[in-house]
């Protein structure tokens, strides 16, 4: 089975909780006999240069088995992390129909029968994120994710707020979006001792791994490392230098479906917890990502998710969590139809 042809359809989808939008593009690869499959990543791209984007691929694309993944991935075209896993997911999914098999069967089996969601409550004042967090835990959310505001003070009041509302019924994970230096991160860290919060992750403004493992050093807080996590060699790094003793893999920061397998593989080797993150979805990378949660024992954690659908979901049967958590689609491939209809419209 070869590709015999590749498009682009650009989607700009509110960012559920934000107000503001991203540009979405999903990626259709099909073949000869008529069969495609689908990919989804965040791709700045205008609508007025995907002709030549689409002219640049094709002739790479184009003759090349949809099973040669790893020859596929060495493509210099494929640069980009978020393009290459659009491409790859497009060619799994491809894979997964030609063999008449759910993804997650290919990648080890439904180990998970239901993967637990983690919602990100996003960016909000203390009062509003607490009542947020308390209406996802009255709908069985076991585990949820406050975003720093910035300032070491305003995300103390917002975790104790959260965690008054909230009590023990859901674990609560503190995304510090690489907002602080050293002095303020241990600041942070000292605050939140014996807050119940699981983890805070990418507490400083840095690359540098030997700072996060210093400040790991100095706080009894268990931290965990997501934006420097851009492959297995990264998540390598963050084991030797002692940096965390959690990973979070995003898969259009690490270019795929391959590679985050193999990062999962390394954070289990060291024994290191791992969590996935896939960002807001049209409903194709959502899919991909169940997959990949419900195969991999490695992914220990709650798989991250907003906590809003996008608006635009753009499958015929959309996923929809039933008291905090969702089930691999179990159809060919990654089991979802993107509704045509939709998409054009």
């Amino acid at each position: 089975m070869t590709i015999t042809d590749v498009e682009f359809f650009p989607v700009d989808a509110p960012w559920p909780g934000s107000g503001q939008t991203e540009r979405s593009v999903l990626v259709r690869l099909s073949t000869a006999e008529r069969i495609e499959g689908w990919g989804e990543a965040f791709l700045p791209w205008r609508s007025d240069e995907l002709p030549a984007r689409r002219e640049a691929l094709l002739p790479i694309l184009v003759g090349r088995s949809v099973f040669e993944i790893e020859d596929l991935l060495g493509l210099a075209v494929l640069r980009a992390a978020p393009l290459r896993c659009a491409i790859e997911m497009a060619c799994w999914d491809l894979i997964g129909r030609i063999a008449g098999l759910p993804l997650c069967l290919l990648f080890g089996g439904n180990y998970r029968q239901l993967v637990p969601l983690a919602a990100r409550l996003g960016p909000a004042p203390a009062p509003e994120a607490a009542r947020l967090a308390r209406e996802l835990a009255d709908r069985g959310y076991h585990c949820l994710i406050a975003t720093s505001q910035g300032r070491v003070e305003d995300d103390l009041e917002l975790v104790a707020a959260i965690r008054q509302l909230t009590q023990d019924r859901a674990d609560l994970i503190f995304d510090a979006a690489g907002h602080y230096d050293m002095d303020a991160a241990r600041d942070l860290c000292a605050g939140l001792d014996g807050a119940g919060v699981e983890y805070v992750l990418d507490p400083l403004n840095t690359r540098d791994l030997d700072q996060v493992a210093s400040l790991r050093r100095q706080t009894s807080v268990s931290l965990a490392v997501g934006r420097n996590v851009r492959g297995p060699a990264d998540a390598l790094a963050v084991v030797r230098c002692g940096a965390a003793s959690w990973i979070e893999v995003d898969l259009q920061r690490v270019g795929g479906l391959t590679s985050a397998r193999k990062c999962a593989a390394v954070a289990q080797a060291a024994g290191l917890g791992a969590c996935l993150s896939a960002g807001p979805s049209l409903g194709v990378a959502l899919a991909a990502a169940l997959h990949l949660a419900a195969s991999t024992p490695a992914f220990s954690h709650c798989h991250q998710s907003p906590s809003q659908p996008v608006d635009e979901d753009l499958v015929v049967e959309p996923l929809q969590p039933v008291d905090g958590m969702l089930a691999a689609p179990q159809g060919p491939g990654l089991g979802i139809q993107v509704d045509r209809a939709s998409l054009d419209k």
